[in-house]
């Protein structure tokens, strides 16, 4: 089994806080298609002949193109690659953008699942990071969706905003619970270099919430998701009756992926490869037949450093059999030796020999996970 991610670079505006590569000139639209397209050709034995259980389209913002030429994407993974009768299908869309015409479209398509970049309720502060949609066009997408037949529905949330305080969030959080969708992915705010939030902060024109308050939030999030019966299946994703992104979990699991388009990532289980991250770039060098990318072979160090990292974000955690399997002996005891601190101090528990972060722990996951790397 393996998934397939698809990079759409497009985007009408750039929001404030957004650091993945995009670009705002869709002159290249088709050309992007058509490289595109040869790219998928000339990497179809990249996941040797592994069945293909997800597809996901990411961004950037997919809902930019048209049916036709998603249609042509998916025209070409299927005539490449084995593609399960299963599979799923995630779409990621602004609100602004699924109207019923274009949902029916992507329905017939065999889109699936769609992931609805929701980010706020609040319309002050869909204004302060550049949203294109209000909370009305958000309810909308979402009555859209299920009217047009979508039964698998996940939405993202920010939060540890400025601006955004506890009350606030917990009302938003309350509604989106309520509303039928079936996952959701909530990030605390992140500033990246080269994003205009990140120069405001480093300016002063932007105050960065204090870590309590970030906290509280989070363990809001926690409570709010408990209390109606979402799962919290990773530090940033909650589903209803075990519908899980089938996708991410696979990138959790150490499950194969091919990563198209530019600046998308690829894994095999031995090597990471990611593509150059500039569209004329990677057009010309498809056109061209020259290299769009760059590759590293995983050291078994390496191996062992991305299994932390990936399984201790999630309700499945690091099993000590799992580890000695794996990675031998001498890196189960070195685990074993590193995560005991946190185990005396409550930011992670340990049931049947494997050990899962506490509410706790997940918000300092970060040095908790960077003290298990082995150099």
């Amino acid at each position: 089994m393996a998934g397939i991610y698809i990079h759409i670079p497009f985007c009408r505006q750039k929001c404030y806080y957004c650091d993945f590569y995009k670009t705002v000139n869709t002159t290249h639209q088709s050309k992007f298609i058509a490289a595109l397209k040869q790219e998928i050709n000339q990497r179809k034995n990249y996941l040797a002949n592994n069945e293909i259980n997800t597809i996901y389209f990411g961004g950037g913002t997919p809902s930019v193109l048209l049916p036709n030429e998603l249609e042509e994407i998916l025209k070409e993974i299927h005539g490449q690659f084995q593609v399960s009768k299963t599979v799923e299908i995630t779409f990621e869309a602004n609100p602004d953008d699924l109207l019923i015409d274009y949902l029916k479209a992507l329905h017939m398509l065999g889109i699936n699942r769609l992931s609805i970049g929701i980010q706020s309720l609040n319309n002050e502060l869909l204004q302060k990071m550049n949203r294109r949609h209000d909370s009305n066009q958000a309810f909308l997408a979402i009555e859209n969706a299920v009217k047009t037949g979508f039964k698998n529905i996940t939405v993202d949330l920010i939060y540890g905003i400025p601006g955004l305080s506890r009350n606030e969030w917990k009302k938003s959080l309350e509604k989106t619970f309520t509303l039928p969708v079936q996952h959701l992915s909530a990030y605390h705010l992140t500033y990246h270099e080269g994003t205009p939030f990140y120069s405001w902060l480093k300016k002063g024109t932007l105050k960065e919430l204090s870590e309590p308050e970030s906290i509280r939030q989070f363990e809001i999030l926690v409570e709010t998701a408990e209390k109606y019966q979402f799962e919290q299946y990773e530090i940033s994703n909650f589903a209803r009756d075990k519908q899980y992104s089938k996708h991410n979990t696979a990138y959790w699991l150490g499950i194969p992926y091919l990563g198209l388009g530019p600046s998308a990532h690829s894994f095999n289980g031995n090597s990471r490869r990611w593509n150059i991250a500039h569209i004329e770039r990677y057009i010309s060098a498809i056109e061209k037949q020259t290299e769009y990318f760059q590759e590293e072979i995983l050291s078994d160090n390496e191996k062992y450093n991305e299994f932390i990292l990936t399984r201790i974000r999630t309700i499945w955690g690091i099993s000590e059999e799992e580890l000695e399997r794996n990675f031998g002996a001498e890196k189960r005891n070195y685990f074993m030796r590193n995560i005991e601190k946190y185990f005396k101090s409550g930011l992670v528990i340990k049931k049947n020999n494997t050990y899962n972060l506490t509410v706790k722990g997940l918000f300092v996951s970060d040095e908790i996970m960077a003290n298990l790397m082995y150099i």
